[in-house]
């Protein structure tokens, strides 16, 4: 069968094709390039810690060491504060208030109030130390082909298959299974398939500088409000700092609105007085390694299939206000994506579950950007809502926390609740902490093979997985509890599944009581949780989650 055509050889290209590999799936990557990245060290991206994990399962590496996780999160604002100033008499006398040559009197101030908020720790890693990871692993997997200097101009759809025609020294054609768009916010894929991509244009411009530093909060990211400073005029609003190894930091200065020309000398400016306000006014030491300016559009792909064809990444969506980033959606994009190319692959298209790609990614998208717009008002607009209403300031910098950290709507995981693969719930249905379509907790697990493992690990691989909630199971042997109890009946239940599954044994899930049974999608979303085992529940379950049974997707493609 012909392989997946990937255009586009980002950190999201690059990920869809050793996503697609790990599950025994060829494909071509088709790089406008030379298979090089530009080393820019103020480009950099943050990946929360699910991101995080499919990089590194996917790199074959570690990337701690790479990058950096924050130690902690600090937010400054300034807040109006009143003081008592004492006066001590002319002519030597004890210090007294009240009247007389002496006395104590109310000034309002500014100070700097700072919160650091415990959490996730998301990774800050260069783009180009990513991409050289993926593009590492790559190298070493024989079911991926790249063809460099290749540009995309044309792409045509057939029943079985796609075919695409690449410009360049190598312009030649290439024959796929299905083509998936990942190459960015110009994409040529979509332009092709006449999608439209309508949104917001400069939501936000930052100025963006990595230099080398000692900063007073070694290891912690940290978010500045209204600092107290302006450099040159400009009203700086909010600027944030993100450490990265070896002494480097990335800072950026949120510009006021409009398309005023960043010159060096301002970005220069702005290093210096920033660095001097958080110094206590003196600017100490640094050597600026990289500049440059950040724009934040904020676009939404009317489509993201077409047929054969998919669009994913920057090329389906822009998002970045607030501490939200695109790259964590990329990726999430291709966690969804694979194993349901995986399985079209292996096994032939079943359309319902192709197109709950586009169901369950975009309304997630969708979410994030309309969360990500009504608090712009708020936290950028001033005026008395932002002033005067108390605790306002905490709720804004809890809200920009969310953002930057990965919590709340504004940065956490995307559920799919109302995706067309959910099964009804049934009276088996068990409580756990876990909603319905949720990404499942990282617990540790026992494997077939007897060995522990944390769940993430399992995941990637297009099989469904199967936990049992089992306490107790930690303390012995894997042989002597796999054939006790109800294990060899819900192993036998998971060897009918009508899709490859692991088993799985858990000590403990959060909100889970003994004996729960966890059904867990390629990409870690849970399916649903069932009280005991229920064979035809199960069953069910997984057939909802591959789209429908057999019978169904049958009518469906003869329809």
């Amino acid at each position: 069968m012909d392989p997946v055509i990937i255009v586009g050889a980002g950190p999201v290209g690059l990920a869809l094709a050793l996503a697609l590999a790990r599950q025994e799936v060829p494909s071509v990557l088709l790089d406008e390039g030379l298979g090089k990245d530009e080393q820019r060290a103020a480009r950099t991206v943050v990946l929360r810690e699910d991101t995080t994990a499919l990089m590194e399962r996917l790199a074959g590496v570690p990337l701690t060491g790479a990058g950096l996780r924050w130690t902690g999160w600090r937010s400054m604002r300034r807040r109006q504060t009143t003081r008592e100033v004492v006066f001590a008499p002319a002519d030597g006398a004890p210090e007294r208030r009240g009247g007389g040559h002496g006395g104590a009197v109310s000034r309002n101030g500014t100070a700097e109030e700072a919160e650091v908020a415990d959490g996730p720790a998301p990774l800050h890693i260069a783009q180009h130390v990513l991409t050289g990871a993926l593009r590492a692993a790559i190298a070493r997997e024989p079911l991926i082909e790249v063809a460099v200097e290749s540009r995309l101009d044309s792409v045509e759809q057939e029943p079985f298959g796609v075919t695409a025609h690449t410009r360049g020294p190598r312009g030649t054609w290439w024959r796929g299974s299905h083509l998936v768009g990942c190459d960015g916010p110009r994409s040529t894929v979509r332009k092709l398939l006449d999608i439209r991509f309508p949104g917001r244009t400069a939501v936000e411009r930052h100025a963006v500088a990595a230099l080398r530093a000692e900063l007073p909060w070694p290891g912690e990211a940290l978010l500045h409000r209204t600092p107290p400073w302006r450099a040159s005029g400009t009203a700086i609003g909010e600027i944030s700092a993100r450490p990265l190894p070896d002494g480097v930091w990335r800072l950026d200065w949120l510009l006021p609105p409009g398309k005023e020309l960043v010159t060096p000398e301002l970005l220069v400016t702005l290093v210096r007085e920033t660095l001097a306000g958080w110094h206590g006014g003196s600017t100490p030491a640094y050597d600026l390694l990289d500049t440059g300016v950040h724009t934040v559009h904020h676009r939404l792909a009317r489509r993201w299939r077409a047929g054969r064809v998919f669009l994913a990444g920057d090329a389906a969506h822009l998002l970045g206000a607030l501490g939200t980033h695109g790259l964590d959606e990329g990726l999430r994009d291709v966690d969804n994506l694979a194993w349901k190319l995986a399985l079209a692959w292996h096994h032939g298209s079943r359309e319902s579950l192709l197109d709950s790609y586009q169901t369950e990614r975009r309304a997630v998208v969708a979410a994030r950007l309309r969360a990500a717009d009504q608090a712009l008002p708020l936290l950028r607009g001033g005026g008395p809502l932002r002033s005067y209403v108390p605790g306002t300031a905490r709720g804004q910098d809890a809200l920009l926390a969310d953002g930057h950290l990965g919590r709340g709507a504004l940065g956490a995981p995307g559920s799919y609740a109302g995706s067309p693969l959910q099964p009804a719930a049934g009276e088996s249905e068990a409580p756990v902490d876990t909603e319905p379509g949720a990404a499942v907790a990282d617990v540790r697990v026992t494997a077939e093979d007897g060995s522990s493992v944390r769940l993430r690990d399992r995941l990637g691989r297009g099989s469904l997985l199967v936990v049992l909630v089992a306490p107790g199971t930690g303390v012995w042997e894997r042989r002597h509890w796999v054939s006790a109890g109800i294990m060899p009946r819900l192993a036998a239940a998971v060897t009918a599944l009508p899709h490859p599954a692991e088993l799985l044994v858990a000590e403990s899930y959060p909100g889970a009581a003994a004996h729960t049974v966890l059904l867990v999608r390629p990409d870690g979303h849970l399916v649903t949780a069932l009280s005991g085992v229920r064979p035809a529940d199960l069953y069910q379950a997984a057939e909802a989650t591959l789209g429908g049974s057999a019978k169904e997707q049958a009518a469906a493609n003869a329809g």
